[in-house]
């Protein structure tokens, strides 16, 4: 070996030993131009206490939901705190979070990240909506009579054209021994199914633009790790995210909410009870597996109306639950805002009024049983109409929520190995 090189080996060792311990430039700084009229509506809407946080991580930590990349609710109340809308109202975690309170009963500072990220789901609703003074309305106690009128009229006005309407779409009311719809005189089976088809497909366009924003919102939070394959293809996605609400698995996780428990299970399959009955009527003229005759309203032994008055039941028990839980036990629920006391008031004012209906058919009392259905299909219509914009919402972006969770990591049942793309 040369004399030359024996000596600038020593001299290049040095300078990459230098060169390693260079630390790498600052990153650059992030401007934040604080929301003051949002952080005002967070507020006023149930996070009046999200000032008190100092960020010291127990929310995360304590909840059984959170995910380890990246957690919440921690990140969410920095964000709320600063002002952040744009982040807020584009960060899908929010529709992970069930608002069990066990971070706000545990928080040692009282913030109450629980309310706050409900207040944010809010907004998201709000934000997400077409059109958005719907959403306004719906979150309005002054706004009740206006969304009820407005149903009122349209299904009035309905009513009122059947003829003209019916001979413009060539529409007849189906009359025979085989299938008999006992109100048809006055509110034809045909224009019904149309009145609330046009309701669904208005309904499921408008959650359905909030939920593609939802899915891409997700999907880039989880690409922002390692790239590699999904954990789950989507329709075992789909299955884990249906069987985990059909037994509320993560909502029993949370141990503030094991109360509530109970009142949820029973409002969600009394629901979901009635709705498999009315899909069952709506669709009974073309139903093959319905060989016999059938009329409705059905008789009281009918197993589909034993399901129904079941269901019912059951919901209204499930709703009075959920009403004396919120007013007794605020602490672990939550702050009682509008949005919950309509939804769970709406829910009771659509079964009451079918019970009242129900039972002024079976008497035969007219015309007081076909106002009282007309008053039943104003509020299923309003339930109907409104569901993008008030918290019945919740039921769709939770869903698609926890299936891109299920689909790219972001529950907190990690596999060694396995990080989403």
């Amino acid at each position: 070996m040369s004399v030359e090189a024996t000596e600038t080996a020593p001299l290049q060792e040095m300078q990459g030993a230098i060169a390693e311990t260079v630390e790498p430039p600052p990153p650059e700084p992030i401007r934040i131009e604080p929301d003051l009229a949002f952080i005002r509506t967070l507020m006023k809407a149930g996070g009046d206490s999200l000032k008190q946080c100092m960020q010291c991580g127990t929310c995360s930590a304590t909840c059984a939901l959170s995910s380890d990349h990246e957690p919440f609710p921690r990140k969410e109340m920095a964000w709320a705190s600063w002002g952040m809308k744009d982040v807020l109202l584009n960060d899908s975690d929010v529709w992970l979070c069930y608002q069990c309170n066990d971070c706000s009963t545990r928080c040692p500072r009282g913030a109450r990240p629980g309310d706050v990220l409900a207040a944010v789901r809010q907004e998201w609703i709000g934000h997400h909506a077409v059109p958005r003074f719907l959403a306004r309305w719906a979150h309005q106690p002054q706004s009740a009579i206006l969304l009820l009128g407005i149903m009122t009229v349209l299904l009035g006005a309905a009513l009122y054209l059947k003829d003209p309407i019916g001979r413009l779409l060539g529409f007849s009311e189906e009359m025979s021994s085989n299938i008999v719809f006992s109100y048809s005189s006055m509110m034809p089976r045909w224009l019904l199914n149309l009145f609330f088809l046009v309701l669904g497909v208005l309904a499921v366009l408008t959650v359905l633009r909030g939920v593609v924003r939802l899915w891409k919102s997700m999907k880039k939070t989880a690409l922002q790790q390692e790239p590699v394959t999904p954990r789950k293809n989507l329709i075992s996605s789909i299955g884990s995210a249906i069987k985990s609400i059909l037994l509320h698995e993560r909502f029993s996780l949370c141990t503030e909410a094991r109360p509530r428990y109970w009142s949820h299970m029973m409002v969600f399959f009394g629901f979901l009870a009635l709705t498999l009955v009315t899909l069952w009527v709506i669709t009974a003229p073309y139903n093959p597996l319905i060989g016999g005759p059938f009329i409705y309203p059905l008789n009281f032994w009918n197993p589909w109306k034993l399901l129904a008055n079941a269901g019912g039941v059951v919901l209204i028990a499930g709703c009075v639950l959920m009403l004396k839980d919120r007013m007794k036990n605020s602490e672990q629920t939550g702050v009682n805002n509008y949005s919950d006391w309509s939804l769970i008031g709406l829910l009771l004012a659509v079964v009451l009024t079918g019970f009242i209906t129900e039972a002024l058919h079976f008497v035969r009392l007219e015309p007081h049983r076909h106002l009282a259905y007309f008053v039943h299909l104003v509020f299923a219509g309003t339930l109907l109409l409104y569901m993008p914009y008030s918290k019945f919402a919740h039921i769709v972006y939770r869903t698609a929520a926890m299936i891109c969770a299920e689909r790219y990591n972001r529950t907190n049942e990690k596999q060694p190995g396995q990080i989403p793309t």
